[in-house]
């Protein structure tokens, strides 16, 4: 998500709802050094990078190598807002299989690949999901869910 979609107030009412990142290495090396070299873009909120790399923490930046499971599970214990998972489709099916995650915000952009990701990998288990929101803008929609309860 990112105020480069075209649709600053989307990302901004999605923003003020988080105050923890989690992302994995690959994807805190792409905005770090590639996307955002001179300026964090996540700026004021705390951001877990999970690697195994033993890195010394930067500014609001904490690297750990703890499981992605054991991380939420941690931060779900203190007082705080929610947490958005940035990056890394390991991490997103590690905490889809341990059923920690709520709300599922998917972008849609309107692109035909001749192959492709899976965009969570192959899941053992079926989880069920409810829409609860869609929003277009800029050709890209955005679909929102959350988990369907067992009697939904």
């Amino acid at each position: 998500q990112s105020s480069a979609d075209g649709d600053p107030d989307a990302y901004d009412a999605f923003i003020k709802g988080i105050d923890t990142v989690i992302m994995g290495w690959n994807t805190y090396h792409q905005v770090a050094f590639e996307l955002s070299p001179k300026t964090w873009v996540y700026s004021g909120l705390t951001t877990y990078v999970i690697t195994r790399r033993n890195l010394l923490p930067k500014d609001e930046i904490s690297f750990t190598a703890k499981s992605p499971g054991e991380l939420v599970r941690e931060l779900r214990q203190e007082p705080g807002k929610g947490i958005w998972i940035c990056g890394g489709a390991q991490i997103v099916r590690s905490l889809i299989e341990e059923d920690l995650i709520d709300r599922f915000h998917i972008s849609v952009i309107p692109t035909l690949l001749g192959d492709g990701i899976r965009l969570f990998g192959k899941q053992e288990k079926e989880i069920k999901l409810k829409l609860i929101k869609t929003k277009s803008c800029n050709g890209i929609t955005e679909l929102i869910y959350e988990r369907r309860l067992q009697q939904e």
